[in-house]
């Protein structure tokens, strides 16, 4: 329990807006550093056979204007691929999904170590901001990274193994943390404190199992 609580602080969150063309934007960011070399890391987030230990199954013709699709998440098109360092696609899910893309950054940190930035950027339904806040993106945000992270160190789960784990014990006192940890990022952002307070009760509560998103 220490070791992944541990995983969850050492994350950086960012909260944030972005115009773009679509309108007003949400951005949430996402920063750690892994110990693996850049292009070990770089492999693991962009190869297909890779992506399913840690993730989910991915299909799709994986070149920039090609499409993917991540198995029962989101897909969309890979806009650009900067090998090793950068990576940027749409990220679309459900029938009406909007602007929604995210960038992937990787940046060396001597040899061995590799630096690791994710920027969600959304036009997001005012009501669904209002209700969850950033939690309900950074959270998950989070637990990808921490099953990246698992996975280069060795001891990854599957995606079925992560399902299970998620509605642990352990699973959801880390998701807890982690959506406390999205409050004080939303917090410092300049949002107001009720609506801090709840936003973070509500991205909890979802990802713990008591509540179904409306």
């Amino acid at each position: 329990m220490t070791e992944i609580i541990d995983e969850i602080n050492r994350l950086h969150r960012e909260v944030g807006t972005r115009r773009v063309e679509a309108g007003e934007a949400r951005t949430v960011l996402l920063r750690r550093s892994y110990d693996a070399e850049v292009a070990d890391v770089w492999d693991a987030v962009t190869s297909p056979e890779r992506i399913a230990r840690w993730f989910l199954p991915v299909s799709g013709e994986f070149k920039v204007g090609g499409r993917y699709q991540l198995q029962g998440q989101a897909g969309g098109e890979i806009l650009q691929c900067d090998e090793p360092n950068l990576l940027r696609v749409s990220w679309l899910f459900g029938p009406d999904p909007g602007f929604s893309e995210v960038v992937v950054r990787l940046t060396p940190e001597g040899e061995e170590r590799t630096v690791l930035e994710l920027e969600h950027v959304a036009v997001v339904p005012e009501e669904f901001w209002g209700q969850y806040g950033p939690g309900a993106t950074g959270v998950g945000w989070d637990m990808v990274l921490l099953g990246l992270g698992l996975y280069l160190g060795g001891s990854g789960l599957s995606p079925e193994q992560a399902q299970e784990w998620a509605m642990s014990d352990e699973g959801k006192a880390s998701h807890t943390r982690a959506g406390e940890l999205w409050g004080a990022a939303y917090a410092a952002s300049g949002a107001d404190a009720g609506a801090v307070e709840s936003t973070t009760a509500a991205t909890i509560a979802f990802y713990t199992g008591t509540e179904s998103p409306s």
